[in-house]
C-alpha cells in the first residue's frame, strides 16, 4: 500500500507564539504564519492528492489556500481543533495555578471535549481517509492531528500526548505492508526553503 496522509498543522498565530491554547477561537495566521504557509505550496505541490480536507477554522483554512489547495478542500468541521472549554485562550502555566495536575490527554477539557468526543471525530476522518485509494492531504491543528495520529497507529487517544507538532508542520502516516506507520513527524525542513511570494 504506497498511499500516504500527510498532515499539515496551520501556520503560526499569535496564540501559538504566546503558548495560549486554541481550540475553537478563530483567530488569523501571523505574517510569519502566512509565510509558512506560502512555502509549504513549493513542497506540497509536486505531490498527487486524490482528496484534500480542511478544518474550517481561519488559521487553517488560510494555510491551505496560502499553500495552493482552497479551491480543492472539503471543509470539516470534524477536523477543528479540541474544544477547549474552560481553558480556551489560557496558557499551560495560568492552567497550572487552577489545576496542577491537569494533562489534557488525560482529562479532556473541563467545559469543553472529553477524550471520547475528540476520539469520535478523529474516527469519523479516519473513516474517510481509509475509504480512499490515494494520497489524502489534510489541513488541521495541534492537538486534533495528534489525537488522529495515535488513532492511525491503533495506540489510545492518550498516547496522542507523546507527538509533537510545530506550527506550519508537515508529518505523513502510511503504512508497512498492511501496518498503519508513521512515516514522517512534524517536518519543517521547508522553511529552510528561500521564502517565496505568490
Amino acid at each position: 500500500m504506497n498511499r500516504k496522509i500527510y498532515l499539515v498543522r496551520h501556520g503560526e498565530t499569535a496564540w501559538t507564539k504566546s503558548g495560549q491554547h486554541t481550540g475553537l477561537t478563530d483567530i488569523p495566521l501571523t505574517a510569519d504564519g502566512e509565510q509558512q504557509a506560502k512555502n509549504l505550496r513549493k513542497f506540497l505541490e509536486p505531490l498527487s492528492f486524490e482528496k484534500v480536507l480542511c478544518s474550517p477554522l481561519i488559521r487553517a483554512s488560510r494555510t491551505c489556500e496560502l499553500a495552493g489547495f482552497g479551491e480543492r478542500a472539503e471543509i470539516l468541521p470534524d477536523l477543528k481543533e479540541w474544544n477547549y472549554g474552560q481553558y480556551e485562550g489560557k496558557t499551560s502555566q495560568e492552567i497550572s495555578l487552577i489545576d496542577p495536575s491537569w494533562e489534557l490527554f488525560e482529562s479532556g477539557a473541563p467545559g469543553g471535549e472529553s477524550l471520547a468526543d475528540v476520539s469520535k471525530r478523529a474516527e469519523r476522518i479516519l473513516k474517510i481517509i481509509e475509504g480512499s485509494s490515494g494520497n489524502i492531504l489534510v489541513f488541521s491543528s495541534g492537538h486534533f492531528l495528534r489525537a488522529l495520529i495515535a488513532l492511525w497507529n491503533k495506540l489510545p487517544i492518550q498516547k496522542g500526548a507523546i507527538f509533537y507538532l510545530s506550527p506550519g508542520s508537515v508529518s505523513i502516516l502510511g503504512f508497512e505492508h498492511k501496518n498503519p506507520v508513521i512515516i514522517e513527524l512534524n517536518n519543517c525542513n521547508y522553511y529552510k526553503q528561500k521564502s517565496i511570494e505568490i
